[in-house]
């Protein structure tokens, strides 16, 4: 039997919330859960009894993500503050920004591969699933972010993705 989906939420959230603010940022990260959580409460009711909820839940924020790049590409709005403050949750050890900065550096499909792995923690074939691409893919990709984040951030991989 399926958990209500409040249980989903309560349990899932903030991982779904991590991965959304290490593939998109502090600022569009809220939105996307969001998103990520509606199209879920829409879609819960037909997800098979054995289906992997985390990783459901962590294709519709890569989804959801790619809807906030593709929106801010037609529409970018510059402000010169943001009138409310974000909380620090999600972000790899909000205390070292050098860190933030070295993961944000990464191209796309590495950046959101660390994520889903060593945030979210799935699966190389889920992500193959949820990105495109092959498992192994998925696991190169994976590989070469590590070994891009040791080479311009050597702390990073005692600190972020242990």
């Amino acid at each position: 039997m399926k958990q209500p989906l409040e249980k989903v939420v309560a349990q899932h959230g903030p991982t779904v919330l991590r991965v959304c603010r290490v593939v998109l940022g502090p600022h569009d990260a809220e939105d996307a859960w969001s998103e990520t959580f509606i199209a879920a409460m829409r879609a819960y009711p037909d997800l098979p009894e054995t289906a992997n909820v985390e990783a459901w839940l962590v294709t519709i924020a890569h989804r959801k993500a790619i809807d906030v790049v593709r929106a801010a590409k037609r529409k970018p709005v510059p402000v010169e503050e943001t009138p409310d403050s974000h909380t620090t949750l999600g972000i790899p050890d909000s205390e070292d920004p050098d860190l933030w900065a070295a993961v944000g550096r990464l191209p796309t499909k590495q950046r959101q591969v660390v994520a889903y792995h060593y945030v979210a923690g799935l699966a190389y074939a889920d992500i193959a699933q949820i990105v495109g691409g092959t498992t192994d893919a998925a696991r190169r990709a994976a590989a070469d972010g590590l070994k891009s984040l040791r080479r311009n951030y050597p702390g990073a991989i005692e600190k972020g993705a242990s």
